[in-house]
């Protein structure tokens, strides 16, 4: 199906010769002598690109151009101009025009005018098509988690997890309008600041379905002897290079005289591991002068208990009222850049453990992380294995 380039000029000679040298380039042409008359064409006819000179009677391509903007923002126009309105042409640049071309028109620079509006306009139709794509993926996922049995204990949290999915798609939206802001200017930068925001809100959406995904598994914790201190260990030289590369001091302060422990050491590395990214993290809202940055995770014995971890850092901290919600549905102290679920991953595996969760912190100080585990919880397999 040809496309539709509607052509906008009082003069009838220059309608005439556009409409057959693109009719002849195989486009479908409409034309219109006046703004008004061709406003009316948009809204009847749709065009997808609108040829618009620059100074008419009435209502003028500036005009024209704003309108046509308002009410479909999705049309390209290319504004025509004489060597002596060049300012105006500059100035249409500024209310979205594709692009300006001088008359009389030279057909060449047509051309790549044309060219350029038609990637756009592609480029747009990629991206329109890719986040609709994401967004019905999106809302399929989410069915099935709420239809799944699992996630009953969820349900009250389904309007907060609409929120967080309108906030990353209206991130993605800001992307497509950085990009397209790139197209229209010729500006690479631009162009990768709006795919780099892009990307980045389809890591969020990665992150939140993967932590919603860990949060209602139903995986039953599988249980044997572990010396306490391998998964402290893993976790502090996974992040070590994080640390260094935010300028964090990350601090490994372990009891090696620790017993073995029955523990799910999958669980318990997730739990240290979300721990200590959130530990990390929170400097990205501490005032960069407050104090050293340190993350120190240890581990000790403690009485009653089989292990005893810490995770402290000296970022951000928290007031009263995070402090209460940091085990809630969603609730993240990153703002849009968490999904609010790690929190309540770890204390889900520490409680399947039989231990205990909790924190100490002070806003503008820093915050303490302690998990506890029991000796021997009273839902390992140590009783079917016959170990004591």
């Amino acid at each position: 199906m040809a496309e539709t380039v509607l052509v906008v000029d009082d003069e009838v000679g220059i309608r005439h010769i556009l409409e057959m040298s693109l009719e002849t380039a195989g486009y479908k042409v409409l034309t219109a002598e006046s703004g008004r008359q061709a406003l009316t064409m948009v809204r009847d006819e749709h065009p997808s690109i609108v040829l618009a000179d620059i100074k008419m009677p009435g209502m003028d391509g500036i005009q024209l151009l704003q309108k046509i903007k308002e009410e479909s923002p999705d049309t390209e126009v290319i504004m025509m101009t004489g060597h002596a309105d060049l300012d105006l042409a500059i100035q249409s640049l500024k209310y979205e025009a594709s692009d300006f071309i001088t008359k009389p028109v030279n057909y060449d620079a047509l051309e790549i005018a044309l060219k350029r509006v038609h990637e756009k306009l592609w480029m747009k139709d990629q991206i329109r098509q890719y986040t609709e794509g994401l967004e019905r993926l999106v809302s399929e996922k989410s069915r099935r988690l709420v239809e799944a049995e699992r996630l009953a204990s969820l349900g009250q949290s389904v309007a907060t997890l609409a929120h967080a999915i309108k906030n990353i798609t209206g991130g993605m939206k800001g992307g497509m309008y950085v990009m397209e802001k790139g197209m229209e200017l010729d500006n690479g930068k631009y162009l990768s600041q709006g795919w780099d925001m892009i990307k980045g809100n389809v890591q969020k959406i990665n992150n939140l379905a993967l932590d919603l995904l860990n949060y209602s598994k139903a995986r039953k914790p599988d249980y044997d002897l572990f010396d306490p201190n391998i998964p402290a260990r893993e976790v502090f030289h996974l992040m070590l290079p994080k640390a260094k590369e935010n300028g964090i001091q990350l601090k490994l302060d372990l009891n090696d005289s620790l017993d073995k422990v029955f523990l799910d050491l999958e669980g318990i590395y997730t739990c240290l591991l979300n721990l200590v990214t959130n530990a990390i993290d929170s400097f990205m809202f501490a005032d960069p002068g407050s104090s050293a940055k340190e993350v120190i995770l240890k581990s000790r014995a403690a009485n009653g208990w089989a292990v005893e971890y810490e995770v402290k850092d000296t970022g951000c901290g928290m007031d009263e009222e995070k402090k209460e919600k940091v085990f809630r549905s969603f609730f993240s102290t990153k703002g849009s850049k968490g999904t609010g679920l790690g929190l309540m991953i770890t204390e889900k595996i520490v409680r399947e453990h039989g231990g205990e969760v909790s924190l100490e912190t002070q806003p503008g100080k820093g915050t303490t992380f302690i998990v506890r585990l029991p000796p021997k919880n009273h839902t390992s397999n140590a009783e079917n294995t016959g170990t004591e």
